[in-house]
């Protein structure tokens, strides 16, 4: 019995899903200058002529990953500029990295991904990408916090430099996830947050 086009395009996308998450393994432990696309290729456990069919190149590849961690960041922003408690947005996001980097290493390794762009050789259009969005994530943050500050939800502190500590934090996580593997312990959610809630709370 002939496939169906959904099962093509759910095939289509599986395939894609594995030489993404291969990618990111290696591009991670050895860079996106130090990658090729034949390693890719055999630890996705495909051929590599079946890789050149979903990508032509490996710098098509790279920004399909850091665009898909793009959408993150936005995602991020939008979360932080809703008119809801500051405290509840702040747990509602540091739970969901809390769950996402005890489930699997796609998140650490995203995170990971994004700051080696500036070392690894990444297109520079990328790199100019991401850092203007992380700008605008970093002082979504910071309005956040203030506005938690103001309500009597989270500490003194200058806004600005508490949401690159907040970031900081969670970055170093995802870098010792990748070092320590199998022995490493994720901070439980309060811990990631005690440093900007008031005591008590």
């Amino acid at each position: 019995m002939p496939r169906t086009k959904e099962q093509f395009e759910e095939m289509r996308k599986a395939t894609r899903d594995k030489i993404q998450s291969a990618a990111m393994k290696l591009f991670v432990k050895k860079g996106f200058g130090s990658t090729n696309v034949q390693e890719i290729a055999d630890l996705a456990g495909i051929s590599i002529g079946l890789l050149y069919r979903q990508y032509r190149t490996k710098e098509e590849l790279f920004n399909d990953i850091v665009e898909y961690a793009l959408k993150g960041v936005r995602n991020i922003t939008d979360l932080f500029e809703q008119d809801e408690s500051p405290k509840k947005l702040i747990n509602q996001f540091v739970c969901k990295v809390y769950f996402d980097m005890i489930n699997g290493e796609a998140l650490a390794n995203l995170l990971i991904l994004m700051a080696q762009s500036f070392l690894s050789g990444a297109p520079i259009h990328k790199q100019n990408e991401i850092i203007e969005l992380q700008d605008k994530m970093l002082k979504a943050t910071a309005r956040l916090i203030e506005r938690g500050q103001k309500l009597g939800e989270f500490r003194a502190g200058e806004p600005f430099e508490l949401a690159e500590f907040f970031y900081s934090s969670i970055q170093g996580l995802a870098v010792m996830k990748s070092i320590l593997k199998n022995s490493f312990i994720m901070p439980s959610p309060s811990v990631i947050t005690a440093f900007l809630f008031k005591e008590g709370e």
